[in-house]
């Protein structure tokens, strides 16, 4: 099957989560030099998502595959990201209690609204692209990553990195971002949604 240009970084983006999850759970090159290669191949992952859906609409490239893939790999990206970032801080119990029931929201709230978009776009004959705070809401989720990554090579012997301080506060933006999208999502289609049937 061919694809455009933009198609072919969505599927970059999506074999590339491995290889920073790998990078995140196993240090093999120390703690500090493993998680600046972790974050630059994130970032450069999170990249590739700025990109295809730009050169798609500056080029008018946008397909059903890429609407439909896209979403797919951020939500994998992220969740890929703080699954990896959940066996580094298993030592801090509190933190980690904290950052798995965030995790959970998130999980929580893809599965429901990816169910939902389905739905709806059965119903309207099309693939639905994604609202402006549901990039907002994968734009949060990319910065509460590389924080969580980078704060303890850069503060981890400092108060911020011992307390987790800049991780906690774009932990709760992150969620907020993440219930907010989603419930803008369930008002905008619940609607369409017919019980009965």
């Amino acid at each position: 099957m061919k694809m455009n240009l933009p198609n072919k970084l969505t599927v970059l983006r999506m074999i590339m989560i491995p290889f920073f999850m790998f990078i995140i759970m196993f240090p093999v090159l120390g703690q500090f030099w493993s998680r600046i290669a972790a974050a630059l191949l994130f970032g450069l992952t999170a990249l590739t998502d700025m990109l295809d859906g730009k050169i798609a609409r500056k080029h008018n490239l946008v397909t059903d595959f890429g609407k439909f893939m896209d979403p797919v790999a951020d939500k994998l990206m992220t969740i890929g990201g703080y699954i990896a970032l959940l066996t580094t801080i298993s030592y801090d119990r509190v933190f980690f209690m904290v950052f798995a029931w965030a995790t959970f929201v998130v999980i929580l709230r893809e599965i429901a609204v990816t169910s939902l978009r389905m739905i709806v776009s059965n119903k309207s004959g099309g693939v639905l692209a994604a609202a402006i705070l549901g990039k907002i809401k994968t734009v949060s989720q990319i910065v509460c990553i590389l924080v969580m990554i980078l704060e303890p090579a850069f503060f981890g012997k400092t108060f911020i990195g011992e307390y987790h301080v800049l991780s906690y506060v774009t932990v709760a933006f992150m969620v907020f971002m993440t219930i907010w999208s989603g419930l803008d999502y369930v008002k905008a289609y619940w609607p369409l949604l017919d019980p009965e049937k």
